[in-house]
């Protein structure tokens, strides 16, 4: 019998296999706000990965979803134990709900006074960050440090993407761990024929189809598929509510416009239709409360969705659990030419006229005709949303960001994390007064690296959004609304960011073109008359 010889591999640190992982995976950033449990982890920081320093927490984690998102490859995150997870959890939750892939490391005190309830411990780790991770770990040994770190990976990029957790005791680091290898994980999932070829024979004998697109097409990187399929059918195309991206040109002919979050509202614009195909988005995400009589059974309902959780939820519809891709390449090819009329083109509004104070409808065409070609938007105007919809539509692809989880905070450290992962792209963060102040320090990180960033700052001097559910809710004198006497431009150049403020239309197109155009960041402060449309229809 012929002898085998055995193989071994040579022992190195936690530390050392878990940089030759991040370096298999692409992970060219890691994201991170220090303290003392992450020391041992930072120390002597190798030069081919850069770390990016960001002042709170929550922000770290919103750079690394703009930066995931931008790169479509994981954000690699490295937070401080318990508290410094905990100012991140607002942040974590959007990345869930955003399905953001995110890697998420969080120290942890030393194995050995654990026990003890140390200074600065985590007590159940794994179970702070969940429900909102894909997966949660604090491995029983140090030398499963490692191993754990690859399965977050692989985990956090599998369909429907989504942050995952490891928290990692200080001590561990610098234990002897074998080398883990990096390995192909596949990512697509075709979708069940039969069930597809249902879907072709309804769409073909629909007599007035409807496409609702949402992120997760342009997730996938399938808007120009979703441009075919839309064209084929002839079928118009809708928002789904709170699309966190723009999965459609928004001046395409077939683009019908946006979905409301009302029930009442959302069947009222979908009644004309007797088939609705949901593509990449939830069957449907609703905000307040009503009849949603999409679901009486006169309309035919499907949808395609790579989150099979999602596919439970719907009262009705025929769901098919599939990624973006390979369903609409099949739907493609299955789909035969149509002889139905396409449907009529929407009719855009005039352009708005400026006035003083400034309407903010004039700032958003205005800005909308601003943006320079290969722009990025990144939206966090809640308020203001449905003005920006009309005015300022999105050309598609790779176009529009925003948050899916309604959490201020999000948007401008998100913007930082975009303009790290599009370098050659004018990132432009539309941001209200409220919202730039639950993450303002994402400035500073801009500032610092001289990034390709314009911040625009809708300034009403208030909560516009709750302005605006007041009317709706019909209730009165509530506290804590108004914001009087904040400066951005003080606050932006006390970061070290080049600022202007803006009161008269006159002044703002000079404005943004200054802003969008400077060498590094940039803030335009825009004061706006403090009106706020209504979201919703308000109650009888």
């Amino acid at each position: 019998m012929a002898k085998t010889t055995k193989t071994t591999t040579k022992p190195v640190t936690v530390k050392q296999a878990t940089f030759e992982l991040l370096r298999a995976f692409g992970i060219k950033k890691v994201f991170g706000n220090p303290g003392s449990t992450e020391l041992p982890f930072l120390s002597d920081w190798p030069d081919d990965i850069d770390y990016v320093l960001g002042l709170q927490e929550a922000s770290v984690v919103g750079m690394a979803d703009g930066y995931a998102q931008a790169t479509r490859n994981a954000g690699f995150v490295n937070l401080h134990s318990a508290a410094g997870v905990g100012n991140a959890l607002g942040n974590i939750y959007t990345a869930h709900r955003n399905q953001t892939p995110l890697v998420i490391t969080a120290g942890q005190q030393a194995r050995a006074i654990l026990p003890l309830q140390a200074f600065l411990y985590a007590e159940r780790a794994s179970e702070f960050p969940r429900p909102y991770v894909k997966y949660s770990v604090e491995p029983a040994r140090p030398e499963d440090v490692p191993g754990a770190i690859a399965r977050a990976y692989y985990t956090a990029m599998q369909p429907p993407c989504g942050p995952t957790f490891v928290s990692i005791p200080i001590d561990d680091w610098m234990h002897p761990a074998q080398p883990v290898s990096a390995r192909k994980v596949s990512r697509e999932l075709g979708p069940d024929r039969a069930a597809m070829d249902e879907l072709v024979a309804a769409l073909t004998a629909a007599r007035n189809p409807a496409l609702v697109v949402g992120p997760g097409v342009d997730r996938a990187g399938c808007v120009t598929l979703m441009v075919q399929l839309a064209e084929r059918a002839k079928a118009g195309v809708w928002v789904s509510p709170f699309s966190a991206r723009c999965s459609f040109p928004e001046r395409h002919p077939l683009f019908q416009g946006f979905l409301h979050a009302s029930p009442g509202q959302l069947s009222d614009a979908l009644k004309p239709h007797d088939l609705v195909l949901v593509i990449g988005a939830p069957v449907f995400t609703f905000h307040v409360e009503g009849h949603a009589a999409i679901f009486d059974g006169a309309t035919a309902i499907y949808q395609i969705t790579d989150d099979a959780d999602g596919a439970a939820v719907p009262p009705i519809s025929t769901s098919i659990i599939a990624t973006m891709r390979p369903a609409l390449l099949l739907l493609l090819e299955l789909l035969p030419e149509t002889k139905r009329a396409a449907p009529q083109a929407r009719v855009l509004p005039e352009a708005p006229k400026p006035s003083d104070p400034i309407p903010v409808d004039y700032l958003l065409h205005t800005l909308g005709q601003a943006l320079p070609a290969g722009a990025a938007l990144v939206e966090e105007i809640p308020s203001h949303r449905p003005l920006m919809h009309k005015f300022m539509p999105m050309p598609g692809a790779d176009s529009f960001y925003t948050m899916s989880s309604g959490g201020l905070g999000y948007s401008l450290p998100a913007a930082v994390g975009m303009a790290l992962g599009r370098p050659k792209d004018r990132i432009v963060c539309l941001i209200g007064d409220g919202s730039a102040m639950y993450s303002l320090q994402a400035l500073w990180t801009a500032a610092q690296r001289r990034l390709p960033m314009t911040v625009v700052v809708i300034n009403n001097s208030g909560y516009g959004a709750m302005r605006s559910f007041s009317q709706v809710m019909q209730v009165r004198n509530v506290p804590g609304l108004e914001l009087p006497g904040l400066d951005f431009v003080k606050l932006a150049e006390g970061m070290g960011c080049d600022a202007v403020r803006v009161s008269r239309s006159a002044e703002l197109p000079a404005a943004l073109a200054r802003g969008l155009a400077h060498d590094g960041p940039s803030l335009v402060e825009v004061m706006v008359d403090s009106a706020v449309p209504l979201l919703y229809a308000q109650k009888s």
